[in-house]
């Protein structure tokens, strides 16, 4: 090859809404003619070509990826990249900005848009900015349409997804039709819930151990049953615009579209309505880890009065009689993240603990006090421009990763402390949502069930499951006070039946 031809890469990319793009083959011959024409040697190796996907995230274009992976390489493999547009490159103008920089200041290489020229200079550069902002702007004005006109689609019934396990799509545009062999696992794991009063989280590991898999063909997790056990579908509705695409974020119930379809439904309404009324007992165990999988029956429940982090529980010999026992120490403490010890033992805290549910029997009442929520929409407001601005944060964390600022250390260190201010204003959000009001029988409401959780933990017939659960059906969480060696006890808020 003649020493003055540059190696060169080209990146084709047809996202999934076709608008005035070229296809992908009439790309790759204008984006090889510019290259013949300018003295570039393409190789096939390095000819990256991505249908159907969007420009808007990086990491989600595999392609992509793998063109910025070569560019790293030592020594370079080509010194340009070709696209048909800078469109192609990228619709996001804040990644679009680190990649090139990526690509420019550290591997040397430059990104080239056959269609639109740019001159040298800062009035280039500045061209090319206008340009990507043009792109991003499109995208988003793009992005609204289409999601207006699914929403109409979705009010009037239409289906526009992908169906889940028990149905598949087999004819375009018409309503999913029952796959027999999906449709028992789904009446399976009904059947269960209701009628075998399993946990989702047992019913996932049930299922695995019949080699059974989701229709994308992984083993179940508890969030694919909690997922199917909520979904109106397998009753012959739709739903639509339950989550937000891009965090996943579940919106409140009153955005959801759910409207009659016309598809065969699965499950008869009142099996699935009894789900219903079984998920909305158990909302407040419904995200909590599965009992079955704790330590200690206390595991989970304990909180540092200091950080608000679980007390982890870990065995112990006693050193006087060889005797094994459990302590519980903060778990924040164990990893340098709170300042404060908050170490007791089994053979203090159950006492204790036991002590006041059956302080609560013989006197037949609970001295109780609501804890603070939100007063009004600002705090919310508040809390959810925190969380978009971590959000920023992580995105800038990981773009001065890959511009080679910080190191992959630096970056798993930073990432680690967003995730935990992220933890803290994900739980100050969750109780601003909480919007359940204080009721004048809820001392009294929870009263008949501590004789039962009472008579468990104390008994020596009970598993660590059996125990964990009880509590766990009367109360959120207990405090426990270094200090002052108090436990603060928070029942979940009952109303009288």
């Amino acid at each position: 090859m003649n020493n003055n031809v540059k190696s060169g890469a080209a990146y084709i990319r047809v996202s999934t809404h076709m608008q005035d793009e070229l296809s992908p083959d009439a790309q790759k011959r204008l984006l090889l003619e510019y290259a013949q024409a300018n003295g570039i040697y393409v190789p096939k190796e390095y000819i990256f070509i991505e249908k159907g996907i969007s420009g808007k995230k990086a990491d989600k274009r595999p392609e992509f990826m793998r063109m910025i992976s070569s560019a790293k390489l030592k020594p370079v493999p080509f010194h340009v990249i070709l696209v048909w547009k800078f469109s192609r490159f990228a619709r996001n103008q804040e990644e679009s900005i680190v990649y090139k920089s990526l690509l420019r200041k550290q591997c040397g290489i430059d990104v080239i848009s056959v269609s639109e020229p740019i001159i040298e200079g800062p009035f280039g550069s500045l061209i090319e900015r206008i340009i990507e902002w043009m792109d991003e702007y499109y995208s988003i004005r793009l992005s609204g349409e289409v999601i207006r006109g699914m929403t109409e689609k979705a009010l009037k019934g239409g289906y526009q997804t992908r169906p889940p396990l028990g149905y598949r799509i087999a004819c375009p545009k018409d309503p999913p039709v029952i796959v027999p062999e999906e449709a028992r696992i789904v009446r399976l794991i009904f059947d269960k819930f209701v009628n075998g009063h399993m946990s989702a989280f047992d019913i996932a590991r049930y299922l695995n151990s019949l080699g059974l898999r989701t229709n994308r063909g992984n083993p179940f997790e508890k969030r694919a049953v909690l997922y199917i056990l909520q979904n109106p579908v397998y009753i012959g509705k739709i739903r639509w615009n339950r989550s937000e695409g891009a965090t996943n974020r579940i919106k409140d119930e009153e955005e959801w579209i759910i409207r009659d379809g016309v598809h065969t439904p699965i499950i008869p309404a009142e099996l699935f309505e009894s789900a219903g009324r079984r998920l909305n007992a158990d909302q407040n165990v419904l995200h909590s880890r599965p009992a079955s999988t704790r330590k200690h029956w206390l595991s989970g429940i304990i909180k540092c009065s200091s950080c608000g982090r679980t007390l982890t529980a870990s065995q112990r010999a006693d050193k006087t009689n060889s005797k094994i026992y459990w302590n519980f120490q903060c778990c924040g403490y164990q990893k340098g993240k709170c300042s404060i010890s908050h170490q007791i033992s089994e053979k203090k805290l159950v006492p204790v603990l036991a002590a006041s549910l059956e302080e609560a029997v013989k006197e037949d009442s609970i001295n109780y006090r609501f804890p603070p929520k939100c007063s009004n929409k600002q705090d919310r407001t508040i809390i959810e421009q925190q969380l978009y601005k971590l959000k920023r944060k992580e995105t800038r964390i990981k773009e001065a990763y890959l511009s080679g600022t910080d190191t992959l250390e630096e970056y798993k260190n930073y990432k680690e402390t967003l995730q935990g201010e992220k933890k803290a204003l994900e739980e100050s959000l969750k109780i601003c949502l909480e919007t359940a009001e204080p009721s004048e029988a809820a001392d009294n409401s929870v009263l008949p069930d501590i004789p039962s959780v009472y008579y468990i933990i104390t008994g020596g017939d009970f598993t660590i499951q059996q125990k964990n659960e009880a509590m766990k059906s009367i109360v959120k969480y207990i405090i426990y006070s270094k200090d002052t060696s108090e436990l603060q006890i928070y029942y979940y808020l009952r109303g009288p039946s």
